[in-house]
């Protein structure tokens, strides 16, 4: 509660808290290299992002549309592949990155992160809390989580590409990117419709939304990442899809505050544990082990200029104003989605200088999260009175 009155984050207190607790007899619980715990760093970076990804679909109040979307359409089809590109490049040019760990490294820094950027999105569902910059920045790391898994899976092809004789692109191409996002979206779509009957449209003895419980969201959540999975589509565009699908099958329900605030709770927990094991290993050492004046410079590049740039290039032409465009290209916090992405492709192939990549992310992550949260707070609520401002006027 203190910290909403303050430009401080809870992600940033977790990582504080982390560091601390090494220098306590503890330590050996939490202090270790992400690289050496790979499988661990995967899985509950994984549920983190999905419990997020669930949460940001049923909070979001505007109904799916080309037109009412068309900030996030830009950010998606125009900055998110531009800022792959640039990060790519920066990998390749000035840390030495083979091609495909030079495409990984963008493929993961790439995507805003739906877990730490909690501050910058819209409210709790039905809240009036949606103005354009927190539906743009909720809506996009809702969707660029997902839709980065076609480029993290291209860099994991390039690099089994060494096998003679294997058709890589075409079965990327087949494979990773139609049936993958197509299944993602067809069966996200499909859970959502049928949750959204066992919900809100059985008699009244036998929906969901009769119980009040926000547990369900939990199970919204598993059922419908887990069969996507089973039909090897991406779960995390699906996931959110399905929330999206969900919310549209009865807008006006308090039942949907039960699930977002449910799925907000897991959510919070299970970033706080993750940022306090980020803390620790920090101040363990290995983790920065790899760093020199060349990782910080492509990682200060990254988050002050390549981020910015993309996402003032993809709004050129928007109809929002210039202030609102400042603030959608600057604020594309990086977090969790990140580490999953290094760890997932990571452990589906070999990749050259993978310290340095994982250094890399880990610093672009932690200025990242310092420098949002510092400034996200007084940022959105100038912001924020701003507009109420101008709705008040008209």
């Amino acid at each position: 509660m203190l910290l909403k009155n303050f430009p401080l984050s809870l992600p940033m207190i977790c990582i504080a808290f982390g560091t601390l607790f090494v220098w306590t007899p503890l330590s050996t619980i939490v202090g270790s290299n992400p690289l050496d715990s790979r499988y661990v760093t995967e899985k509950v970076t994984e549920f983190a992002v999905i419990i997020s990804l669930m949460g940001a679909g049923l909070k979001i109040d505007r109904p799916l549309a080309w037109r009412s979307w068309m900030t996030t359409w830009r950010l998606l089809a125009i900055s998110m592949p531009l800022t792959i590109a640039a990060i790519a490049a920066l990998g390749w040019s000035i840390l030495g990155l083979g091609l495909a760990s030079a495409l990984l490294l963008g493929s993961a820094l790439a995507p805003t992160d739906p877990v730490l950027a909690s501050d910058i999105q819209v409210g709790p569902p039905q809240s009036g809390e949606d103005g354009e910059v927190r539906f743009s920045l909720t809506s996009e790391a809702g969707l660029n989580d997902g839709l980065s898994f076609p480029f993290v899976h291209l860099a994991i092809a390039l690099a089994l590409a060494m096998q003679p004789g294997k058709p890589w692109f075409q079965d990327w191409l087949l494979v990773d990117v139609f049936w993958r996002l197509g299944a993602g979206v067809g069966l996200g779509w499909l859970v959502g419709k049928l949750l959204g009957i066992l919900t809100f449209r059985l008699p009244k003895r036998a929906k969901l939304a009769r119980s009040g419980d926000g547990l369900v969201a939990l199970g919204i959540t598993c059922l419908s990442y887990g069969l996507i999975e089973m039909a090897h589509g991406y779960g995390f565009v699906g996931v959110f899809v399905t929330a999206l699908t969900l919310r549209s099958a009865e807008r006006g329900s308090d039942y949907h505050t039960n699930l977002h605030d449910f799925a907000e709770q897991i959510e919070r927990l299970l970033m706080m544990v993750v940022l306090v094991c980020f803390g620790a290993a920090i101040a363990e050492g290995t983790v920065f082990r790899a760093f020199d004046w060349k990782v910080g410079a492509v990682a200060l590049t990254i988050i002050f200029l390549v981020r910015p740039a993309m996402g003032w290039l993809g709004l050129i032409g928007s109809e929002i104003s210039g202030r609102e465009k400042a603030v959608i290209a600057i604020f594309g916090i990086r977090g969790l989605g990140s580490f999953y992405y290094m760890a997932y492709a990571t452990g589906h192939a070999a990749f050259d200088k993978t310290d340095i990549m994982w250094v890399t992310v880990s610093l672009v992550v932690l200025v990242s999260i310092i420098l949002h949260g510092i400034v996200a707070t007084p940022v959105m609520r100038r912001l924020d009175r701003r507009q109420k401002s101008v709705a008040n006027a008209l």
